[in-house]
């Protein structure tokens, strides 16, 4: 049975009026001792869940910041074994935390696609995105993944058309992962939304509660992607630049984590009446 953490996450924070942050960061970055301290700090800082990379050599749908993170922990001696290892350390503290794991095919491939979504599974995993799946091409992983409880999210491009977010809403479990612009990660200090219509157009095929990714670097823009209607907002390279700028200093790293994470997670209130 697939997890429902997600869903019971929005339930609760659509009681509060509030939209959900997701911080991304890349396991084991800069190793796995710090990058566990960096986990709880954004929990305790206010993430409403996770989402992860696995550290891979070649991210290419990732830009410069979360390339270079994920160079740093394989040069630090990064094992997929490890990466699992915190991962069920982390669901042992935090039982109703959503985990997701962002991926690429070769990956869930070199572990064999059975054996990977079991691994998920046994480390408490809700859901995994593989960043260069083809969506035409989801049956035979997501099928594995629903054998062992684990989620598959897909990615709805901004430019795509009614046919495929249509699609995207068909497939997605727990969250759709919605870009805020095409190309790679990366920290903008521009927002690039997509239009409402996408957003309402996946609502009303009844799909899983969009969040919007890709360049969310400031409380401003976690606040734009909720007037648009994004159930919330995902960061990655702003979160995973703060690491790279503090390697030399891990309390100040936190601690500039930590003051992120507040600021953004404070944008998330929705204002209703600003809405109106």
């Amino acid at each position: 049975m697939a997890s429902e953490r997600y869903q019971q996450m929005f339930s609760r924070l659509q009681a509060r009026n509030e939209g959900a942050f997701v911080p991304f960061v890349t396991l084991a970055d800069p190793n796995i001792e710090l990058s566990e301290r960096i986990i709880e700090c954004l929990l305790s800082n206010g993430a409403d869940a996770l989402e992860l990379g696995l550290p891979f050599s070649d991210p290419v749908a990732d830009g410069p910041v979360i390339q270079a993170a994920n160079i740093r922990a394989l040069a630090n001696g990064a094992k997929m074994r490890a990466c699992f290892e915190l991962l069920a350390r982390v669901r042992s503290r935090h039982s109703e935390l959503p985990i997701g794991l962002l991926v690429y095919c070769n990956l869930v491939h070199a572990q064999g696609v059975e054996a990977f979504y079991q691994r998920c599974a046994e480390a408490g995993v809700d859901s995994v995105l593989i960043a260069d799946l083809p969506l035409r091409e989801r049956q035979f992983y997501q099928s594995a993944a629903q054998k062992h409880g684990v989620q598959s999210v897909f990615i709805c491009p901004p430019d795509a058309s009614s046919e495929l977010r249509q699609r995207v809403a068909e497939a997605s479990e727990g969250y759709v992962y919605l870009l805020s612009r095409a190309g790679v990660t990366g920290a903008d200090t521009a927002l690039h939304l997509p239009a409402t219509e996408a957003i309402a157009e996946l609502a009303a095929a009844k799909s899983a509660p969009p969040l919007l990714g890709f360049g969310i670097s400031q409380p401003d823009h976690v606040k734009q992607a909720i007037k648009s209607g994004a159930a919330g907002a995902i960061s990655g390279s702003a979160v995973v630049r703060i690491i790279a700028e503090h390697l030399d200093n891990p309390e100040r790293l936190l601690e500039h984590l930590g003051e992120f994470v507040v600021r953004m997670k404070a944008a998330t209130l929705i204002d209703h009446e600003a809405a109106d």
